[in-house]
């Protein structure tokens, strides 16, 4: 047994959607949160300066002693996981591979995948896709406005619907649509919408949530605590709109926030 928290971080309120699905799959386990704000979007970004913030981040968990890392950052993982995984000596888990697992247990073979610019330019929806599933057919698109929009809490107005259509436009003949940004989960109703209700719309929060609680049972890192645990949520900028995001995905008006520098 193993009381400490679970770290996560992301660039920004994205990660939310991976918090949100890890305290509906554990509700006991204690959580630690950081949103970089300060360096957000982490999307636009060169691999060197991501891997920066990353070994920043993480360092700034390990100072909390948590138990394991996930990397709620479609970037992030793209760009840096195995390079962390390398260089500290702590679990560290991202999105895409719980993601990819899914998808070849699924059978999906005609994917769509929708990421930041930096993800998308790195290849590594794809690369993994097809390792898994060499027979795979992978259609994937760059979608930069969408992260910062979710910032802004645009989730659910006409600028979101005009955005996503333009992007999806041309991603035909899909069985299965990853959402490859953590932010991108808060405009699945106009996504779903988009693509109709005959494509699988992944989030990637769900898939890590049960990776995360796969490896915490085989491990037996489970928190003995029998109670609701608790949720820390750090900041390395407080002059944005995060709180009232966050405040909306959690359903809770109670979100506790400390700055990180």
């Amino acid at each position: 047994m193993d009381n400490r928290a679970i770290g996560i971080f992301d660039s920004g309120v994205g990660g939310v959607t991976v918090l949100k699905e890890l305290q509906k799959l554990l509700p006991n386990e204690n959580f630690a949160y950081i949103g970089d704000t300060a360096s957000f979007p982490y999307g636009s970004k060169s691999k060197k300066t991501i891997i920066e913030l990353c070994k920043k981040r993480i360092e700034n968990l390990i100072d909390m002693e948590v138990k394991m890392i996930v990397i709620a950052c479609g970037t992030a993982t793209s760009q840096a996981l195995e390079e962390m995984q390398a260089m500290f000596n702590i679990p560290i888990i991202g999105i895409i591979k719980p993601t990819v697992k899914y998808l070849k247990e699924m059978n999906f073979k005609k994917i769509g995948v929708i990421a930041t610019t930096g993800t998308i330019r790195s290849n590594g929806w794809e690369e993994k896709i097809k390792e898994s599933i060499p027979e795979a057919e992978v259609q994937n698109k760059a979608c930069p406005l969408l992260a910062p929009m979710a910032e802004e809490g645009w989730t659910d107005n006409e600028i979101a619907q005009l955005a996503i259509h333009e992007y999806l436009k041309d991603i035909k003949n899909i069985e299965a649509l990853v959402l490859g940004c953590t932010h991108y989960p808060l405009f699945k109703k106009i996504i779903k919408t988009e693509v109709g209700e005959n494509v699988d719309i992944i989030n990637t929060g769900e898939m890590v949530a049960r990776e995360v609680k796969e490896y915490i049972s085989k491990n037996k890192m489970q928190n003995s605590n029998k109670e609701k645990g608790n949720t820390q949520i750090y900041l390395t900028d407080l002059e944005c709109n995060f709180i009232n995001v966050a405040k909306k995905l959690l359903q809770a008006e109670d979100v506790k926030i400390q700055k990180i520098s």
